[in-house]
């Protein structure tokens, strides 16, 4: 009776074994003191923080780099400051940050994104019918090769879009943002979110005239869109 109770034991601890040893599909680390890409232009890299969020595979191979921008504007009123602010009180095509993909990738539309630098600037979905259904939510971080993208000026969204298409030759090269607790932990965390979707949860230093706030982001860096 012992010896088939062990047996039993043993058979259940190999059945659980694998789902318990299985490592996360994605991880993120922090580094400090990690300089900004020398690819930036000298405008944008001092406008970086220089802690970076590594986005690592299940072998902790490194995909991505992300660096955050330290204190970009916001237009916003000391109640929605007291509210918690949201990607509405940001301009749409500020730069939120850049990245660095180590290992080429796909976006949030299935597109190949090369290895390279690219920063991030916050874009709205267009209101139109081509887009109807195709993302949850309506802001989204715009991917721009580093060499064309220099300088810190908001742009039109036709511009916007149009250098960000030259990260896929094609698209715009496009991260969907989702939503972001105002309450959310100072520090990044990597979330996994049904649909296969991975999103970085992090606080964004900004501004707000001569105050000083933070805005929560939602940055999903693996997944697709499902009429991808």
């Amino acid at each position: 009776m012992i010896r088939s109770r062990m047996a039993a034991g043993v058979a259940v601890w190999l059945a659980l074994a694998p789902a318990a040893l299985a490592a996360p599909d994605y991880t993120i680390e922090t580094k400090a003191d990690a300089a900004p890409p020398k690819e930036l232009s000298d405008a944008v890299r001092k406008a970086m923080g220089t802690t970076a969020i590594r986005l690592l595979d299940a072998k902790k191979e490194l995909i991505a780099e992300v660096w955050l921008a330290k204190e970009p504007a916001v237009k916003a009123t000391a109640e929605q400051i007291k509210n918690g602010l949201t990607y509405r009180e940001m301009p749409q095509s500020t730069v939120i940050g850049a990245v660095r993909i180590a290992k080429a990738m796909t976006d949030y539309k299935k597109q190949k994104i090369p290895v390279g630098v690219y920063t991030i600037r916050l874009g709205i979905q267009p209101a139109d019918g081509d887009h109807m259904g195709t993302a949850p939510y309506n802001e989204f971080g715009l991917l721009c090769p580093a060499t064309d993208d220099t300088k810190l000026d908001l742009m039109e969204a036709k511009e916007l879009r149009e250098l960000s298409a030259k990260t896929t030759d094609n698209h715009p090269g496009v991260f969907v943002l989702f939503p972001a607790d105002k309450d959310a932990a100072d520090k990044p965390k990597l979330e996994s979110k049904p649909g296969g979707h991975w999103v970085l949860f992090v606080k964004l230093p900004v501004k707000a005239g001569d105050k000083k706030a933070t805005l929560p982001l939602g940055i999903n860096l693996i997944g697709h869109s499902s009429s991808a």
